[in-house]
């Protein structure tokens, strides 16, 4: 029996900061996992700054910030590293940082080479797990539900609410899932003009006043009439989501999109006939969200404890960083809809 320690590294389109998971695996007669050791490190301002509006550079200032992301990257996880004395790692695998994601052009972009990560670690690395799926024909997300299928299995699905919302969940026999929809990428940017930096409990959704005729607009757009597979980026919150939000107060178009993502949860929900779903990210804090999601449909949002809400994600792209060592399937194409399941990731 072979055990593994992997370092998961995650930067998620809310910009909350990095998540690092450092984790052990083994399977025995299924996979099992311990986590470790957890941090999330808040980026400054500048770091922010940079990546929030890294879709605006030109070409080679776009080439310039991926190995300087790759060099912070690596000199954070030498820090992790250092700090918790950590001896026994096996690699880091780097999700990176989202800036563009157009997969019916055929690519998407995650920042932060992974050879400037290796250089400053000494430790081999795997990044860049999308691509290969969008270049086969898929939507290149979610790829989390390869570790919901071997890691969390005992849930009817599992539900994530971080900058987008995603879900996924066993249908006629093979895993599926979706984005559902835009969710902190909306709320901390007009949180942010109330002065926070997130909706802390849903309060802002509280107090405010849901504008009706924008609800029915945002539930009108054609992402939710698709079918899955189906992913969501920056690109659509700024050029769909965002003219639909003018001429409104940040509190009450907090309590409109609150309410829109509540019900576009619900109706996943109760469309699939769901008992239990597990929830994590950080969305997962705002109870006001959860009591709205909650009172829509008749399934048991299961909270679990924080490590997993917190650092779900960055535990998985570590797991698929062992499937990657592994050379087995690490991306489910009923999930991504690219043409075959696949074992993606580039290993330095």
């Amino acid at each position: 029996m072979k055990t593994y320690f992997a370092i998961g590294l995650m930067s998620g389109t809310s910009l909350d900061g990095l998540d690092i998971c450092y984790a052990k695996f083994q399977n025995i007669t299924n996979w099992e996992f311990e986590i470790l050791k957890t941090e999330t490190i808040p980026y400054y301002p500048e770091w922010k700054n940079l990546l929030q509006n890294a879709i605006l550079l030109s070409a080679e200032d776009l080439l310039a910030l991926d190995k300087e992301y790759g060099f912070y990257l690596g000199e954070k996880t030498k820090e992790f590293i250092s700090k918790n004395n950590i001896t026994d790692l096996d690699f880091i695998a780097s999700h990176g940082h989202t800036v563009f994601h157009q997969p019916q052009r055929k690519f998407t972009l995650q920042i932060g080479d992974g050879r400037a990560i290796k250089l400053i670690t000494k430790k081999p690395v795997i990044y860049d797990f999308r691509s290969q799926d969008v270049l086969m024909g898929g939507n290149g997300a979610p790829l989390v539900p390869i570790g919901d299928e071997l890691l969390f299995s005992q849930y009817d699905a599992c539900l994530n609410l971080g900058g987008f919302s995603n879900i996924s969940l066993q249908k006629n026999h093979q895993r599926i899932a979706f984005d559902i929809s835009p969710v902190n990428v909306v709320l901390n940017y007009f949180a942010e003009k109330l002065g926070k930096n997130y909706d802390k409990n849903g309060d802002f959704a509280r107090n405010g006043a849901i504008n009706f005729k924008i609800l029915e607009q945002l539930n009108a757009l054609t992402f939710y009439q698709k079918s899955a597979p189906k992913s969501l980026g920056v690109e659509f919150v700024n050029s769909e989501v965002f003219p639909l939000l003018k001429d409104e107060t940040p509190e009450n178009i907090i309590a409109t999109f609150t309410e829109h993502i509540a019900e576009q949860i619900a109706k996943v929900f109760n469309d699939n006939q769901l008992k239990t779903v597990l929830v994590t990210g950080g969305g997962t804090f705002n109870t006001y969200l959860l009591e709205k999601i909650q009172e829509k449909s008749h399934t048991e949002l299961i909270v679990p404890d924080e490590n997993i809400i917190n650092f779900k994600e960055a535990l998985i792209f570590a797991f698929m960083g062992v499937l990657r060592i592994r050379n087995e399937v690490n991306v489910l194409c009923s999930a991504t809809g690219s043409s075959e399941n696949h074992c993606s990731g580039i290993l330095v």
